[in-house]
């Protein structure tokens, strides 16, 4: 007999390094006299996508399009440090040090580009399309290329170097007060799961996952990452798991460590929040390990819900259930 069950998970998840350990990142940034600029950061791109995130920070800021935009990425002896791509940190740390050094440099552009246009302020300078000059004066407009190629002549470059730092303080251990990590990040899921009874399967039919992000600076990215997140929380729930005799692994192989194929994905909804956050770049903050922490809850408690038995140990295997079955049902005998 097939059942089936719904669960909810949430979950918060304070990101970063955390607790007062120092969480530095840090960012180059040049505008060249072709239209374009070059961001350099230690930040690893593993996949999450955060090379584009930096491209379309800087793209945003000067008026260009992302592919204008190259981000060298990840050398530890070409490019400054940005700490590890961990806690969910690159898209709001070490975006947050790219935000800064682009700022920097694009100050140091308006105030060359006001001096040129004989305007008195920075305030009636704009960036847009690739070209600078007057607000509401067409006729004082050139591209971005000409203006950076003329101040290069004039030996003027537009470099910056910048550096973010979280903000968070170590837990008093007399009061238990502080403030350990910043910013957090919150979600929520829920599951739908169909369990067979007679074999102890566990088929995952549909998850629906809401995060808040802060700010959806890529919402293609946003979704995915979520999507991935799941995928991976199901794995952790009914098939990851490690075995170890005297310190060594006795799976070490992928036909005996499981983990989900495309067959194992269930119809996922992803959706997010944005309330954004005022000490993230443009009010975004991360979407890493939140995206799979309230899975496990959820696909646990709609087992729970479909035939009535707790797990309390993972990943919930066909085994544990059925044993967990056989239990409920002699408690019920006697």
């Amino acid at each position: 007999m097939k059942k089936r069950g719904i669960g909810l998970g949430c979950s918060w998840y304070g990101t970063g390094y955390g607790n007062g350990f120092p969480d530095v990142s840090s960012a180059f940034i040049e505008i060249h006299d072709d239209g374009s600029a070059t961001v350099l950061t230690g930040a690893v791109d593993v996949g999450q996508g955060s090379n584009s995130i930096f491209a379309q920070i800087v793209a945003e800021e000067l008026g260009l399009e992302s592919q204008d935009i190259c981000v060298y990425s990840g050398d530890t002896d070409a490019t400054p440090d940005s700490g590890t791509t961990a806690a969910t940190r690159q898209t709001y740390n070490t975006g947050n040090a790219v935000l800064k050094a682009v700022r920097q440099a694009k100050s140091s552009l308006l105030d060359y580009a006001a001096h040129k246009f004989s305007c008195p302020t920075t305030e009636g300078i704009e960036l847009k399309n690739g070209s600078i000059g007057v607000k509401g004066d067409p006729s004082r407009q050139m591209p971005l290329a000409d203006m950076v190629f003329q101040a290069r002549l004039a030996g003027e470059r537009f470099i910056s170097a910048e550096s973010s730092t979280a903000r968070s303080t170590p837990v008093d251990p007399e009061t238990g007060q502080g403030a350990p990590y910043w910013p957090y990040a919150f979600g929520c899921q829920s599951a739908e799961v169909e369990v067979d009874t007679e074999t102890g399967m566990v088929r995952v039919l549909k998850v629906v996952a809401v995060h808040d992000v802060g700010k959806a600076l890529n919402p293609t990215q946003v979704e995915g990452q979520i999507a991935g997140g799941v995928t991976q929380g199901i794995g952790f729930a009914l098939l990851e798991e490690l075995e170890l005799h005297e310190g060594k692994i006795k799976n070490p192989a992928l036909s005996s460590y499981l983990i989900p194929t495309a067959l194992d994905v269930p119809n996922i909804e992803a959706l997010y929040v944005e309330d954004a956050e005022c000490t993230g770049p443009f009010g975004a903050k991360g979407l890493g390990e939140p995206a799979m922490l309230p899975t496990v809850a959820a696909i646990i408690n709609a087992i729970d819900d479909a035939v009535g038995v707790r797990i309390t140990s993972l990943p919930a295997t066909p085994e544990k259930i059925l044993q967990a079955l056989a239990e409920k049902k002699r408690g019920g005998e006697s």
